[in-house]
C-alpha cells in the first residue's frame, strides 16, 4: 500500500515538473516596442508597426523562434519624446520584455536610451540620428542610415553638378539638431559653404519667412532640408510658391510614398539619398538586395494595400537581426542576444548589407545609400 502511495506520488511529481517544463517552453519571447504610429511621425511609425505585426504573425505561423512562439508588446508614443521614456519604463518593469525594437525618432530613442542601458537589455533603434550609436552605448543598436551619411552622399552628389555653396534649413527636433551638427562638420570636409543656415519648428505651418530669407541670400546654388514628418512637405509647397527653382535636397527622414502625396505636387524634381527598398523593381537583377527589398514589397504591399516606406523596411531589419541573434546565441539570455547582434555580419537587408562589431552598432557603409530623384511624381534612381 506504501509502495502504491509512493508511485502516485512520483508520477504525480513528475507530471507535475512536466507540466512545468512544457509552459516554461511555450513562454514566448517579448518583443517590445515603443513607435510614433501617431503625431506627426506617424507615417514613419504606421509602417513600422505594420511590419512587426506582419513578420511576427508570419514568423509564428512558421514554428517561431527557438521553438517559442514571438510576442509583440507595443505602445504609441503619438511622437512626443517624453511618453517614449514612461513606455520604455513599462516594457522593462511590468512587460518584461526580452528586447526592444523601435523607437521612430531621434528624441523618442534618446528618452529611452538611459533606461535599456540601466536595464542591460538589447535595443535596435529605427531612428537615424548619429548620436544614437555615437559614442557606442553597449545595449543599443540602430538599423537606418545616419544623418552624417546623408550629409556626406548628398554633398557628393551636389559636388558632381557643380554646386557648393548650399543653404541648410533643418527642423528643431532631435532628428534635425543631430542633422545640423553633423552636415556643418561635413561641409567643411567636403569643401562646401553654407551660405544661410535656418531652422523651423516640427509644428511649424508655414516656412516662407525661413525660405525668403533662403533665397534672398547671395550666392546661394542649393538647398538641403533635413527634418521628417509632414514639415518637409510644407517646405516644399512653400518653396513652390516663394518660385525657388534652386535644386533642392532632402535627407533620408522622408524617404516614403506619403511625402510624395503629402507635397502635393511640389516635390518634382527633389533629390535625397534613401535605402534601395524603394526602388526594388528597378535594381539589376545582381544586387544583393534585390531579393529581400522585392520579397518585402510583395508581402507588405499584399497585407496592407499601400505603398512601402524605407521606415517599415527598418523595422523589418531590426526585427530579423534580433531573430537572428536569438537563433545564433540559442537563447534570449540578455547578454547573449547583445553579444550576437553585435557580431551581426553579412546580413543583407532592405537598408543595406549589415557588418556590426564592438565599435559600430549599425554596421552600414554609404554603398548602402542611393540617391534618389522625384520624378513624375515617383521614385527614380540617379545614376
Amino acid at each position: 500500500m506504501a509502495t502504491h502511495s509512493f508511485v502516485k506520488l512520483v508520477t504525480a511529481a513528475a507530471i507535475a515538473v512536466g507540466a512545468s517544463l512544457s509552459a516554461f517552453a511555450a513562454d514566448p519571447i517579448k518583443i517590445g516596442s515603443v513607435l510614433s504610429v501617431t503625431g506627426p511621425a506617424a507615417f514613419l511609425g504606421d509602417p513600422e508597426l505594420k511590419t512587426l505585426q506582419l513578420y511576427i504573425e508570419k514568423i509564428n505561423k512558421e514554428g517561431g523562434v527557438l521553438g517559442r512562439q514571438l510576442q509583440l508588446v507595443h505602445y504609441d508614443d503619438g511622437s512626443d519624446a517624453g511618453k517614449a521614456n514612461g513606455f520604455a519604463k513599462r516594457l522593462i518593469d511590468d512587460d518584461k520584455v526580452d528586447l526592444i525594437v523601435g523607437g521612430t525618432t531621434t528624441g523618442s530613442t534618446m528618452s529611452m536610451a538611459p533606461l535599456v542601458e540601466k536595464a542591460e537589455i538589447p535595443f535596435i533603434s529605427l531612428a537615424g540620428a548619429v548620436v544614437i550609436v555615437e559614442p557606442v552605448k553597449k545595449w543599443i543598436f540602430k538599423t537606418p542610415h545616419t544623418d552624417r551619411m546623408a550629409a556626406e552622399k548628398v554633398f557628393e552628389d551636389m559636388k558632381k553638378r557643380g554646386l557648393t555653396k548650399v543653404a541648410l534649413f533643418t527642423e528643431t527636433s532631435g532628428f534635425g539638431a543631430s542633422g545640423k551638427k553633423e552636415t556643418e562638420a561635413m561641409a567643411g570636409k567636403m569643401g562646401i559653404t553654407l551660405v544661410a543656415n535656418e531652422t523651423y519648428g516640427p509644428k511649424d505651418t508655414d516656412m516662407t519667412p525661413q525660405l525668403t530669407k533662403i533665397k534672398n541670400s547671395a550666392g546661394v546654388q542649393a538647398v538641403f532640408v533635413i527634418g521628417l514628418g509632414q514639415g518637409p512637405a510644407l517646405v516644399n509647397k512653400n518653396y513652390k510658391q516663394l518660385g525657388i527653382t534652386l535644386p533642392l535636397y532632402h535627407a533620408h527622414g522622408v524617404a516614403s510614398e506619403e511625402f510624395i502625396k503629402l507635397s502635393a505636387g511640389a516635390a518634382e524634381g527633389v533629390r535625397l539619398p534613401a535605402a534601395a527598398l524603394l526602388v526594388a523593381g528597378r535594381l539589376p537583377q545582381n544586387d544583393p538586395q534585390k531579393a529581400v527589398t522585392v520579397h518585402y514589397t510583395q508581402d507588405y504591399v499584399g497585407r496592407y494595400k499601400e505603398d512601402v516606406s524605407t521606415f517599415g523596411g527598418h523595422a523589418y531589419d531590426g526585427l530579423m537581426i534580433a531573430v537572428d541573434a536569438f537563433k545564433r546565441a540559442k537563447s534570449t539570455d540578455k547578454a547573449k542576444v547583445r553579444d550576437a547582434i553585435e557580431a551581426t555580419k553579412g546580413y543583407i537587408g532592405t537598408g543595406g548589407k549589415v557588418n556590426m562589431s564592438p565599435t559600430d552598432h549599425m554596421g552600414l557603409d554609404l554603398s548602402a545609400f542611393r540617391m534618389l530623384e522625384i520624378k513624375n511624381g515617383d521614385w527614380s534612381l540617379v545614376n
